[in-house]
């Protein structure tokens, strides 16, 4: 006890008393609502049998918005929510935990993203390639999967948008995380003497003029993950990564310079994909992607709906269709969920004048 804590009679014993009071009650509060999930299985399998549903995206939204709207401070509203999604998280592992596949390796920002969204009582699985992770989770491997789709700075993902278009699988939800990136060396790195640095490529664009101002001779070499570079500068004495905290952690590597991006708000925007339909939450999005025939005011066309119905277009990428010389599928998002009547008298308009449409699927808008 310090000389302080003794001449004001100990104030703090009486607050340190309270928080363990606290502390006793949230323990049983939290162990009250484990106990209640476990009847919410039990009661789901009664009804539903092997093909009972644990996790509901629409239900995980509404209540982690319920919190933000309820919450009074002085933690802030999402990390009010994080600290709700961990719970819910712990809760669902106990029904059945879920298996959520992710492009890898272990420490990248797409598994980042995953247990942002599913909490750290998911299990994640990583794939090599996006397409991998569509086909686990076509498979019935894993229960979901979480894919890259757009970067604040860098753009779209097109391997992501062009996997969709043959695939039967479902958005059943969205993530946005934001991306900083950290120069990392190993603890056998001679700084003085670096000669390159690894990282995916959409990083080192992201760190451009960074590097040109800090290390304009060093040779950039692109690798297939950030967290793939973190490995290789683990055994090397002379090079460096571009990587995040869970690659510097994972790899045990010192952050040599911090949050190294170009633009402070550099983020990226994942998308959870799964092999249900998502009922809606309230407020929610709707990704569809559409064929145009090759004519003249296509776009124009394609668009008018929207707007005489006064549906707000979040998102729309165009890429080039595998079919046909010139002809070009839209990539398109919008604020509402397709069983709006208002959304599905849109849709059927543009189905109307389009030569294919495909619903992506409809998702609660990212909470977090």
């Amino acid at each position: 006890m310090s000389t302080q804590d003794k001449d004001q009679g100990n104030p703090l014993d009486g607050l340190r008393q309270r928080i363990d009071q606290l502390d006793t009650s949230i323990l049983q509060l939290i162990s009250e609502r484990a106990s209640v999930a476990q009847k919410v299985a039990e009661v789901k399998q009664a009804a539903e049998g092997g093909g009972a549903l644990f996790y509901r995206p629409e239900r995980e939204a509404q209540v982690l918005r319920a919190i933000m709207e309820k919450n009074n401070g002085p933690l802030d509203d999402e990390e009010m929510a994080r600290l709700f999604r961990e719970i819910m998280s712990a809760c669902l592992a106990i029904e059945q935990p879920v298996r959520v596949a992710y492009l890898g390796p272990e420490g990248t920002f797409t598994q980042q993203a995953a247990l942002k969204h599913f909490g750290h009582s998911a299990v994640s699985v990583p794939m090599s390639a996006i397409d991998e992770v569509f086909r686990e989770v076509e498979a019935g491997a894993v229960n979901y999967g979480v894919v890259p789709v757009e970067n604040s700075s860098e753009g779209v993902v097109n391997h992501t948008l062009d996997t969709f278009v043959n695939s039967s699988l479902n958005i059943c939800g969205e993530v946005v995380l934001r991306i900083h990136h950290h120069l990392l060396c190993g603890e056998n790195t001679r700084k003085d003497k670096i000669t390159r640095v690894y990282s995916h490529a959409q990083s080192l664009a992201q760190c451009r003029k960074w590097l040109d101002a800090h290390l304009p001779m060093v040779e950039k070499v692109a690798v297939s993950s950030n967290a793939e570079a973190a490995r290789r500068v683990r055994g090397e004495w002379n090079s460096a990564a571009i990587a995040g905290d869970m690659a510097a952690d994972l790899y045990d590597l010192e952050i040599v310079a911090e949050k190294i991006e170009d633009e402070p708000d550099n983020s990226t925007r994942f998308l959870i994909i799964g092999n249900q339909k998502v009922p809606a939450s309230g407020a929610d999005k709707t990704s569809v992607v559409v064929s145009m025939r090759n004519k003249p005011g296509s776009l124009h066309r394609l668009l008018a709906p929207f707007h005489c119905h006064d549906i707000d277009l979040t998102r729309i990428e165009t890429r080039p269709a595998r079919s046909g010389t010139w002809n070009y599928v839209f990539f398109i998002d919008f604020s509402g969920h397709q069983d709006d009547p208002r959304v599905r008298y849109v849709l059927r308009e543009v189905e109307d004048l389009a030569a294919e449409l495909k619903v992506l699927g409809s998702y609660p808008k990212g909470v977090l």
